[in-house]
């Protein structure tokens, strides 16, 4: 199914790179500089291992490393050195390429950025992390939703980070919206390995969507990051995967004509129409009310849990950080 990593591509195939970068130590604006040459380099190293791959992903925290440091000296903006520098790679070696970086917020903490961009260096997408990993994490919660855009050979194709990957509504999120790949990149460090492998599955199994996910790899003196990187195909099954080699590539076929085919014909474990088209055996055309008292609360801005005041970590002091003053401000769909 994967096309010996990429090697015998189908027609339909769309060949994903997926890059376990090592984990930087960056301290400096000078660091961010060194380190984005050495991204832009590893984009050159994708295109000539392999001439037939579509899309190369960077893992997050590929320019920034894993210090949470929110000095603004080391922050990117998005018409900002970095960002012209991936556009120049990605159009120079005639691929498609989704980086990572944290991004200036002149109205509080960082965020958490992603962007895919085309082979011309146009963006596609453009994403913030919803669910920073707190109480380790200081970004801003993302603002922009998840949105999904038109892909190489065309696919369809959506963005999360991370932790965003542990909640199961952010894949369905991006199967609603029509993705049929799904890419996540993460700084994930071993002990969430097991999740990480299980989540990965789940995501594509439960929305028949492919899934291709990342982590950096190796150590930068103080955390260890775990590689990892995996492919899954839309019944869940891995059809790549890599281990903790830093710098290596692990390439894969996927196949969104296939997810395709599946999402129009499958009648048993289509979980992504059946969820809103309950016992349609029973009923024309199912149930289509929502069951769900969590996703009404949420949506009424009222979500608690029934041990909501027995949680004792709801801020990022244990971490060192300050307790937020600041309210979020409420975004409308």
């Amino acid at each position: 199914m994967s096309g010996l990593g990429g090697l015998n591509k189908a027609p339909g195939g769309v060949v994903v790179g997926l890059a376990q970068l090592q984990l930087p130590h960056i301290a400096t604006a000078a660091d961010v500089a060194r380190q984005t040459e050495k991204i832009c380099a590893m984009v050159g190293k994708a295109r000539g291992g392999l001439a037939g791959m579509d899309l190369i992903v960077f893992p997050e925290y590929a320019l920034h490393g894993l210090s949470m440091d929110t000095n603004p000296d080391i922050l990117c903006r998005m018409d900002g050195p970095e960002v012209a520098a991936f556009r120049a790679a990605c159009r120079t070696h005639r691929i498609w390429g989704c980086f990572s970086l944290m991004e200036y917020n002149p109205d509080g903490n960082p965020w958490n950025t992603g962007i895919i961009l085309d082979d011309r260096g146009e963006l596609r997408l453009y994403y913030r992390k919803l669910h920073p990993w707190v109480p380790v994490e200081p970004w801003e919660p993302g603002d922009l939703g998840i949105p999904v855009c038109d892909g190489p050979n065309g696919s369809k194709l959506a963005l999360i980070i991370c932790h965003d990957g542990m909640f199961p509504e952010m894949a369905r999120e991006a199967a609603y919206k029509g993705a049929e790949i799904m890419l996540r990149t993460a700084g994930y460090t071993a002990p969430i390995r097991h999740a990480w492998r299980i989540t990965n599955q789940a995501n594509a199994f439960c929305n028949l969507m492919a899934t291709a996910s990342v982590c950096l790899c190796g150590s930068d003196g103080v955390f260890n990051s775990m590689g990892e990187a995996m492919a899954c195909n839309f019944d869940g099954t891995i059809i790549a995967e890599g281990g903790n080699v830093p710098d290596e590539i692990i390439a894969a076929e996927l196949r969104p004509d296939l997810v395709r085919e599946a999402r129009r014909h499958w009648g048993v474990e289509n979980n992504i129409y059946q969820f809103g088209h309950r016992g349609f055996t029973a009923v024309a055309g199912g149930a289509t009310d929502c069951p769900y008292t969590y996703m009404h609360d949420l949506a009424a801005g009222r979500y608690r849990l029934p041990w909501e005041a027995e949680v004792l970590v709801t801020d990022g002091t244990s971490c060192g950080f300050p307790r937020p003053e600041r309210q979020a401000r409420r975004r409308v769909p």
